[in-house]
């Protein structure tokens, strides 16, 4: 059982979480473990993963209709991007299981650097607004979903930071629409993992409620932002930061560790 004070930063957490999700549609469940751990002071670490990954999908909720409320979300392109991406989750993750954990960090941390550096390359580029998901370009949508999927479920980790450049890649999307639409795929990726933890009993609820209030606001405060920079390049240059700064940290660790 966690104290007042435990909560209390539970509640902080969970507005960090909330707010860079709705700013830049990730860096959900790679801030949210870490803060679950380090800050709040979850004994077990797979409580973390399991509570954390519950209070992300609900985060990644409401910040979803923050954007919807904006029409910055591409409903077709998220569903059909989530749905593919589930199932490359389950392969994933069943191949990410036999190998280490701290080398999958560590790798996944070389993988965000070169999203960093890419997203950096095309943060000029407005995108077409007026894009949607059909019959043209759904085999690449479904595939990169696929791909992000498998990413995400081998990794182990949230697959926002790789969703909106795959969105941005497959749909040439503006970065804004990517942002909202990637919230569709964030929230049933989060969805997925914590029923399969739950089912284990490893979430704790008291902890997700109060995680999930303060993310709430951090969500709406964070959308918009993102509106106020979209289009001018800055949202991507926010988001490739963020990348590079987790990135950094994770490959400290990681090395670390191994």
């Amino acid at each position: 059982m966690l104290d007042p004070v435990q909560y209390l930063l539970g509640a902080l957490s969970g507005g960090l979480v909330g707010f860079s999700l709705g700013l830049v549609g990730g860096g959900g469940s790679i801030l949210a473990v870490p803060l679950m751990v380090y800050l709040v002071g979850v004994p077990s670490p797979h409580m973390a993963i399991g509570t954390s990954a519950l209070a992300v999908a609900a985060n990644a909720a409401t910040g979803l209709i923050s954007h919807a409320r904006a029409r910055t979300v591409k409903w077709r392109c998220g569903g059909m991007y989530a749905a593919a991406g589930i199932l490359g989750a389950l392969g994933g993750s069943t191949l990410g299981k036999a190998i280490d954990g701290q080398k999958l960090l560590f790798l996944f941390a070389l993988l965000m650097i070169v999203v960093g550096i890419l997203m950096l390359r095309g943060r000029k580029n407005s995108g077409n607004s007026g894009v949607e998901c059909d019959r043209t370009n759904a085999p690449k949508v479904l595939s990169y979903g696929l791909g992000t999927g498998a990413f995400s479920g081998f990794f182990g980790i949230g697959g926002g930071f790789l969703i909106v450049p795959g969105l941005i890649a497959s749909t040439r999307m503006p970065m804004i629409n990517a942002v909202g639409t990637s919230l569709v795929a964030v929230t049933a990726f989060g969805l997925t993992t914590a029923a399969n933890y739950a089912f284990s009993g490893l979430v704790d609820w008291p902890l997700a409620g109060i995680f999930i209030a303060g993310g709430v606001l951090g969500g709406f405060a964070g959308s918009v932002i993102a509106r106020r920079l979209s289009g001018s390049g800055k949202l991507s240059t926010v988001f490739a930061t963020l990348i590079f700064v987790v990135a950094i940290y994770m490959l400290w660790k990681s090395a670390s560790a191994v």
